[in-house]
């Protein structure tokens, strides 16, 4: 039984950091493709950031590219997204997901989906 479970969202104020982590368990991080999403309240989930299996490349939607760094640690088991000079437009519930097709930037590409945690940034 494949669960993620993604913690360390918060609230934070303009410009500040976060660290959210993703836990999984029933996969071995060290050979899947991991994606980070989020979604806003009336707005469609989106592509945030991906991380290869062998965490050696990452993907940056052009919104948080220069801002956000997505990591792994395969040894933990743990995928990670380092949130820095956040805004309040990236407000949103953050999810991480397991890649099963090529399409990186879909959603639909993710199969395996944590609960999500909330990110709220005040102005």
């Amino acid at each position: 039984q494949v669960q993620l479970v993604e913690s360390g969202g918060g609230l934070v104020q303009t410009g500040g950091s976060l660290r959210l982590s993703c836990s999984a368990s029933g996969l071995i991080i060290s050979i899947q493709f991991m994606g980070w999403f989020r979604q806003a309240p009336g707005k469609e989930r989106e592509f945030v950031a991906a991380v290869t299996s062998n965490g050696h490349s990452t993907y940056y939607a052009d919104s948080v590219k220069g801002r956000f760094t997505a990591s792994k640690d395969n040894a933990k088991n743990m995928v990670y997204l380092q949130m820095d000079s956040l805004k309040p437009e990236d407000t949103a519930r953050y999810y991480c997901a397991r890649r099963i097709r090529p399409d990186i930037y879909s959603a639909d590409s993710y199969n395996y989906w944590g609960q999500g945690t909330q990110v709220t940034v005040s102005s």
